[in-house]
């Protein structure tokens, strides 16, 4: 038995009645079917019709007319881009829908403009559809331009552009420029996400900085607190001993307020107690000068004899102020 005709395929899907009848009711809209799939199949003869149940993403499920085939893109090295075109329930009112059917060997790339990575086809033609005048014919016409400018299996958009309107149709124009916007939008995107990441350690960076700068500050609150009272008990010792010199002789506090005298001179002293100061002083100044000597001997600085001879002449000085001393404090020094 001879395989029926396009033509004859279509006709009898059209009529099937149940379980066999398809999801279109109205006789008209089955003649404007028929027709517009025979042109498209006479302008594609590559395609082939078929029938078959079609899930929306609602669920729902219908028996629908579709044709299968391959169309060429102006470049030969690029490969043949296989499509499946359901004719929807409602069509021509509603456009029809697109698939290009996946391979793994050559899968669809991620950031089409009108193809996403399941093979739905969504380019500004059907988006736009309005019947008249859209149709199967300038839908498939309207695809190959758009694939030759940007095919679904490689990742290399067109760089060429128009210069005058009258070079190309509406569609076409608006097709690119939705295309240029996308690749716009996702190298915008791209770059928005690189820029969050970097913002992303940045702000991470600026709250290290933060805990830093509040822990030193702190420490600086906690070292002023310290100084603070630190000067407060400066200041009452000061108070301490100022009201201890207003009540013992005011004299020296009032001459010292007044700035006649410095404040060493605030305390009086008798010659006895000066005298007695400077024999101390003196006395361990001999002592220093007695410990350098050793010192120096021990490191060979010095020869012997010098050394004895230095020895002997401040030790005389040292017993005669210690002898002074003590004649002074009432004492002999032959008791000792």
């Amino acid at each position: 038995m001879a395989e029926p005709s396009p033509k004859e395929f279509i006709e009898a899907a059209l009529l099937a009645s149940s379980p066999y009848a398809l999801s279109y009711s109205d006789p008209k809209q089955k003649w404007v079917i028929l027709r517009h799939l025979l042109s498209m199949l006479q302008e594609y003869p590559g395609f082939r019709p078929s029938i078959g149940r079609f899930m929306h993403n609602d669920g729902t499920e219908v028996n629908l007319l579709s044709a299968g085939g391959y169309v060429h893109v102006i470049s030969n090295s690029a490969p043949p881009i296989p499509l499946i075109i359901w004719i929807h329930e409602n069509y021509p009112e509603k456009a029809p829908l697109v698939l290009v059917s996946l391979d793994p060997k050559t899968p669809i790339h991620r950031h089409h403009p009108f193809v996403d990575t399941s093979g739905a086809t969504s380019p500004p033609y059907l988006l736009t559809w309005k019947y008249p005048p859209c149709n199967l014919v300038d839908l498939l016409h309207n695809l190959v331009k758009l694939f030759s400018h940007d095919h679904p299996f490689s990742h290399r958009p067109s760089t060429t552009s128009f210069t005058h309107p009258s070079l190309v149709s509406r569609k076409e124009a608006l097709d690119r420029l939705v295309g240029m916007l996308y690749y716009d939008m996702v190298a915008l995107q791209a770059s928005t996400f690189e820029e969050i990441e970097e913002l992303s350690i940045l702000q991470e960076e600026l709250k290290r900085r933060d805990r830093v700068t509040t822990t030193m500050i702190s420490e600086m609150e906690q070292e002023k607190k310290k100084l603070k009272d630190r000067s407060n008990n400066w200041a009452e010792e000061t108070d301490r001993l100022v009201n201890w010199l207003r009540v013992n002789d005011r004299r020296p506090i009032l001459a010292l307020a007044e700035g006649n005298v410095e404040i060493e001179d605030a305390f009086e002293t008798d010659d006895k107690s000066r005298g007695r100061l400077d024999r101390s002083a003196a006395y361990q100044a001999i002592e220093d000068v007695l410990d350098g000597l050793d010192m120096a001997l021990e490191q060979e600085a010095v020869r012997i004899d010098s050394y004895i001879k230095q020895v002997r002449s401040v030790a005389r000085e040292q017993f005669l102020l210690r002898a002074l001393e003590m004649k002074l404090n009432g004492r002999d020094i032959i008791t000792l």
